[in-house]
């Protein structure tokens, strides 16, 4: 295995033991939370401690963070490499100088959304995330597969990271507002998101078996140009040093 396929094995590696495990510990704490909210409310009391509450927050702004990490690794893996393959630094050298000074907005307009205090401030950088990240993905180089957007874990990647995004942002309007307005809000999305996530396990286990290792582009990209799939052909084996 070369190196270039141990960086693409890092996405599904931290989202197998980081992102899924933090996922239903958020999961957990919000229905203590919400079941804590509801017996507090109908008798006074509850046996599930307040700090259930705080866990759930704090635990929800490392999911965010990790989310938007993974998704932006999972990006640079796919366009830098797209950059050497095609050697587009000698090609088109402001486009890959606006590249990394997109990645480096994108990550620095996170940072500032978590430092944000005033609706307005969280509302720009998440704005700005956001874009960044679509930006990032209609790049070359990324594997979308737009034609079957609806199994795909590019789009699921970005829709659960904005959904995020969005959660992180209004966080501090959670407990302003009397109404519930924005908890409900906040809990719709994140149901939502749960259930992309759910679907980020299936397609992500589907595009390990699409996307090939280093040493077998050589071969796949064969089999489409000779469209091997339609009639018998054969495969050169590369030259290797």
């Amino acid at each position: 295995m070369e190196f270039r396929d141990a960086i693409l094995l890092l996405h599904p590696a931290i989202a197998v033991l980081v992102v899924f495990p933090l996922i239903g510990i958020v999961v957990n704490r919000a229905l203590q939370t919400r079941q804590r909210r509801l017996e507090t409310k109908a008798t006074g009391k509850s046996k599930i401690p307040p700090v259930a509450g705080q866990e759930h927050v704090q635990l929800g702004r490392w999911l965010t963070g990790t989310v938007v990490g993974i998704v932006l690794l999972a990006l640079a893996n796919d366009i830098f490499g797209n950059i050497l393959d095609t050697q587009l630094w000698t090609k088109a050298r402001f486009q890959v100088i606006f590249i990394v000074l997109l990645f480096t907005a994108t990550i620095g307009s996170i940072v500032l959304l978590y430092k944000a205090k005033e609706r307005n401030w969280r509302a720009i950088f998440a704005t700005l995330t956001g874009i960044g990240l679509v930006v990032l993905g209609s790049q070359d180089g990324i594997y979308r597969k737009t034609d079957q957007w609806y199994i795909s874990h590019y789009y699921y990647g970005i829709t659960a990271a904005s959904l995020m995004i969005f959660s992180l942002a209004i966080l501090p309007e959670i407990y302003k507002d009397r109404s519930n307005f924005w908890r409900k809000v906040h809990i719709i999305l994140n149901c939502i998101a749960l259930l992309i996530f759910m679907g980020q396990g299936i397609t992500g286990t589907q595009s390990l078996l699409e996307v090939p290792l280093s040493w077998q582009e050589h071969y796949i990209q064969q089999l489409y140009e000779h469209k091997c799939d339609t009639k018998p052909c054969t495969i050169q084996a590369p030259n290797l040093p």
